[in-house]
C-alpha cells in the first residue's frame, strides 16, 4: 500500500497511547527512553543530539519522510525499541499524519523562516 494520507485525530489518539510513553514532539523537550522526535522529517536516523542510538539505527542512513516511516513503523528490526512495530496500514498512515501535521505546526510556530522554506518549496 505506502503511505496515504490518514486521520491525525486517530493518530494523536495512537501517539498518547502507543509512543508517548517514550517519545516527545515538542522543540527542546528532552529525551525519553525514545528519542524526541521534533524535526523528524527530512532528518537523517540516529542523529538526536544526546540520544544513545543503536549502530543499526545510526548505519541505516534513511532519510525520514512518510514514505520511510511508513515502512519503519511497520517493523523496527535492529533498534532498542520495545515496540513491534503497527501492523495496520491505517494505523501507521493515522499515526505518520499526525507525527508530520504536528511537527509542522510546532515548526512554524517557532521558526517562521523555517515554516516558509517548508511550505513553499
Amino acid at each position: 500500500m505506502g503511505f496515504k494520507e490518514g486521520d491525525a485525530t486517530k493518530g494523536a489518539n495512537l501517539f498518547k497511547t502507543r509512543c508517548a510513553q517514550c517519545h516527545t514532539l515538542g522543540a527542546g523537550e528532552p529525551n525519553k527512553v525514545g528519542p524526541n522526535l521534533h524535526g523528524l522529517f527530512g532528518r537523517k536516523t540516529g542523529q538526536v543530539e544526546g540520544f544513545s542510538y543503536t549502530a543499526a539505527n545510526v548505519n541505516k542512513g534513511v532519510i525520514w519522510s512518510e514514505e520511510t516511516l511508513f515502512e519503519y513503523l511497520g517493523y523496527i528490526p535492529g533498534t532498542k525499541m520495545a515496540f513491534a512495530g503497527l501492523k495496520k496500514e491505517k494505523d501507521r498512515c493515522d499515526l505518520i499524519t499526525h507525527l508530520r501535521d504536528t511537527v509542522r505546526y510546532l515548526l512554524s510556530s517557532n521558526s517562521v523562516a523555517y515554516s516558509l522554506i517548508y511550505f513553499y518549496v
